[in-house]
C-alpha cells in the first residue's frame, strides 16, 4: 500500500536521496541531439516543422461567453477545443525550441504560456457549476495536467523563457493547485466517501499534483505532505481494480488513468531512486497487463462502459510498462499502436516529451498476442478467443456486473462477437458528451440504457441504474473445448419485469473449423405470464432469413440461427445514434417469443459463414 508513505518518511528520503533531472533540459545538448538522432531526420524535422506552423499561429481566445456556452447550451466543444489547443500549441512550440536550441520558437512560446497563466481557471467549464471563482480554485482532471505541463516546460527550458515566466508559473501553480491540494478536503475525487467511489480522476488528480510538485516545490517538507497525501489518494484508485487488474472503466479510461498513475510514479521512482515505490503492488502489475488482457484483435479492445470501440494508448506509456515489468508483449503492443494511426491520445506536453525518450524496441515488432482466455472475477468480465495467434479468428467477450460501476452504462450480461477484426455483436462505445450526458437523464440516452446493448428487453421492461441492478454468478470455466459464463441477470431489471429468474449462459465452442458461440436465456416470470426479446447490437446490416439472421459490416458476416418455433426474428435500425465518433446508425436485432408465456428457453447460435 502507498499509504505507508507518511510525510515524515516521505521527508527523510527526500533528505537523502538526490537524483538527476528525470528529462533532459534544453542545454543538455548532448541528450538532445541523441533525441534527435534517435528520431531520425524525418522525425525531427516532422517536429520542427509543427513548431514553425504553430509559430505562425495566434492564441485562440478563451472569453467568458464560451465559458458559459456549455451552461447555455450544454455543448462542450465550442469552449474546449480552443482550450485544447493552446495545450497542443505549447508542446509543439516547447518541443521544437528543445530539439533547435535557436530561440526563435520562444516568442510565441511566451505568448501561449502567458495566456494560460491569465486563464480564470485551468479547469474546464464541465467541471465548474457556473463562472470559475478567482477565490476558490477548481482542481479537476485538466487543472491538474496543466500544472504539470507547465511544470515541466520550467524543467525544459527555465530561463529561457525570461526569470519572470518561470515566476510567474510557480505562482499560479501554488495557487491554483498545490496549497488547495493541501489545506483542503472537499475534492470528491480525493478519496472513498460513502457517497462516492473514486474512478480515473482520482489518478489524473493526484498523479499530477504530485508530478507538479516534484518539479517545482522548492520546500523539501511540503513536498513530501503533497506526495504522502497522494500516495493514500491513489491507494484509493487501485482500490478500484479488480483483483486480477481489471478496471470496470474500460481499456480507454485505463490510458488516461492508469497512464497519469504510472506519470506520477515514475517521477517518485526516480526522485527517491526506488525507495517510494509505486510500482511494488501486485495489482499494479497485473493492472498493466489490462489492454493485453481486453485486446480482442490488433488495436481494437472490448469496449464495455463509456470507451470508445477504436482507442489509442499513449505509447510510452506501454513502453515503460514494459521495460518496468519485463513483459514483451506490452512492447510489441507498444510497436502496434505506434504503428497505428493516427495517435489520438491528446497533445499534452507530457506524452509528447515521453514519445522522444520512451521509444518502443523495434525488435518486437511481430505483434502481441494475447493468451486464450482471460477472466476478471469480481467485474465479471471473460473474454475467450478461438485462437488468439490468428487476428480475424471469432472472439467472444461477455461482461456481468453491476450498474454502478465507474462510467456506467446499464449492461449487465452484455457480450461482443468479434470476427475479421470487426465486432459484428458490438458495444456501441459511449456518447458524446454534453451537460445531459452525465445528468439526471444520463440513462434515457439511448447509449447509456440497456436499449443500446445486446441484453434482453423483459415484459417491455429495460435494466435498472444502480449497484443492485447486478449480475450474479452461476458459473464460470475454460478448458481446450469450449469457456463459458453464466449468470442470473434477475436483479438488473425492475420489479415490473415480474422476474423468477433470468438465466443467460454464454459459450465460445472450439470446435470445427472457426469454432462458435452459443447464447442462451432461460426466462420464468412469477405472477403470469410475460413478454421477452433477446436483443443483439450491430452497427451492420441484417438481412432476416426464416432460420438465420444474417450480419454483415463491411466484408465480415456473422450467422445468427434461431428456432422459428421458439421466436420470431426481426431488426429495426436507430439512425444517427449521438456517439463520441460521430452520429451512427445502430441496428438492434430482436428475437421476441411471439406471445407471453410463464417460461421460455431463447437459443442463438453464431457462427461465422463459410462463404
Amino acid at each position: 500500500m502507498l499509504s505507508q508513505y507518511d510525510p515524515v518518511k516521505v521527508d527523510t528520503i527526500l533528505r537523502d536521496e538526490s537524483a538527476p533531472p528525470p528529462f533532459p533540459p534544453v542545454t543538455d545538448r548532448d541528450a538532445w541531439s541523441a533525441i534527435e538522432a534517435g528520431l531520425g531526420a524525418e522525425g525531427a524535422g516532422a517536429i520542427i516543422a509543427a513548431g514553425e506552423s504553430t509559430a505562425g499561429e495566434p492564441v485562440p481566445p478563451l472569453p467568458a461567453t464560451l465559458f458559459l456556452e456549455f451552461f447555455r447550451s450544454g455543448s462542450r466543444h465550442e469552449y474546449e477545443a480552443p482550450w485544447f489547443r493552446r495545450r497542443a500549441m505549447l508542446a509543439e512550440l516547447a518541443l521544437a525550441e528543445c530539439l533547435e536550441d535557436r530561440g526563435r520558437f520562444l516568442d510565441p512560446l511566451l505568448d501561449v504560456v502567458w495566456a494560460i497563466c491569465e486563464e480564470s481557471s485551468w479547469e474546464l467549464p464541465a467541471h465548474h457549476s457556473d463562472l470559475p471563482d478567482a477565490d476558490r480554485p477548481t482542481i479537476g482532471l485538466f487543472a491538474a495536467i496543466t500544472g504539470t505541463q507547465l511544470a515541466e516546460l520550467v524543467l525544459l527550458l527555465g530561463e529561457r523563457m525570461a526569470p519572470l515566466v518561470e515566476k510567474r508559473i510557480r505562482h499560479e501553480v501554488d495557487r491554483r493547485i498545490l496549497t488547495p491540494f493541501l489545506a483542503r478536503h472537499d475534492f470528491w475525487w480525493l478519496h472513498h466517501t460513502p457517497d462516492n467511489t473514486t474512478c480515473n480522476w482520482t489518478a489524473v488528480c493526484s498523479g499530477n499534483i504530485i508530478a507538479t510538485a516534484i518539479y517545482l516545490e522548492r520546500d523539501r517538507a511540503r513536498l513530501a505532505e503533497v506526495i504522502a497525501r497522494g500516495a493514500r489518494s491513489l491507494d484509493d484508485y487501485l482500490e478500484t481494480f479488480d483483483s486480477e487488474g481489471g478496471s470496470t472503466e474500460g481499456p480507454g479510461y485505463w490510458g488516461f488513468g492508469f497512464g497519469n498513475y504510472v506519470l506520477a510514479g515514475h517521477l517518485v521512482h526516480q526522485r527517491t531512486n526506488g525507495r517510494v515505490d509505486f510500482f511494488a503492488g501486485d495489482v499494479v502489475r497485473k493492472a498493466a497487463l489490462f489492454p493485453l488482457r481486453t485486446m480482442l484483435s490488433p488495436n481494437v479492445f472490448a469496449n464495455f462502459s463509456d470507451c470508445d470501440p477504436d482507442i489509442a494508448l499513449p505509447v510510452p506509456l506501454l513502453v515503460f510498462l514494459a521495460r518496468h515489468y519485463g513483459v514483451d508483449n506490452l512492447m510489441r503492443l507498444a510497436n502496434m499502436q505506434r504503428a497505428a494511426p493516427p495517435q489520438r491520445h491528446g497533445g499534452e506536453l507530457s506524452w509528447r516529451l515521453r514519445e522522444l525518450v520512451w521509444r518502443p524496441d523495434p525488435a518486437f515488432d511481430q505483434g502481441a498476442i494475447p493468451a486464450r482466455h482471460d477472466w476478471y472475477p469480481e467485474m465479471q468480465w471473460m473474454i475467450a478467443r478461438f485462437d488468439p495467434a490468428d487476428p480475424d479468428a471469432l472472439v467472444l467477450a461477455a461482461k456481468g456486473g453491476h450498474n454502478g460501476e465507474m462510467h456506467n452504462q446499464n449492461d449487465v450480461g452484455t457480450i461482443i462477437v468479434h470476427h475479421r477484426r470487426t465486432s459484428l455483436v458490438a458495444d456501441i462505445g459511449r456518447g458524446r458528451y454534453t451537460r445531459e450526458y452525465f445528468a439526471a437523464g444520463r440513462y434515457e440516452t439511448f447509449v447509456n440504457t440497456s436499449l443500446g446493448h445486446s441484453v434482453p428487453v423483459v415484459n417491455g421492461c429495460a435494466q435498472r441504474p444502480g449497484a443492485a441492478a447486478a449480475a450474479h454468478l452461476l458459473e464460470h470455466h475454460a478448458n481446450d473445448m469450449r469457456d463459458w459464463l453464466c449468470l442470473d441477470l434477475k436483479d438488473a431489471y425492475p420489479p415490473e419485469a415480474d422476474l423468477v429468474a433470468l438465466v443467460r449462459m454464454v459459450t465460445l465452442y472450439r470446435q470445427g473449423k472457426g469454432g462458435w458461440v452459443e447464447l442462451v436465456d432461460d426466462v420464468t416470470f412469477d405472477a403470469g405470464e410475460g413478454t421477452f426479446e433477446s436483443v443483439l447490437i450491430s452497427f451492420g446490416s441484417a438481412e432476416i432469413g426464416p432460420e438465420t439472421v444474417r450480419l454483415r459490416v463491411g466484408d465480415a458476416a456473422l450467422d445468427i440461427a434461431y428456432d422459428p418455433a421458439v421466436v420470431v426474428a426481426r431488426a429495426e435500425v436507430v439512425k444517427g445514434v449521438d456517439l463520441a465518433t460521430g452520429p451512427r446508425d445502430v441496428t438492434r436485432v430482436i428475437f421476441a417469443l411471439p406471445a407471453p408465456a410463464q417460461a421460455a428457453r431463447v437459443r442463438l447460435c453464431m457462427r461465422v459463414p463459410d462463404d
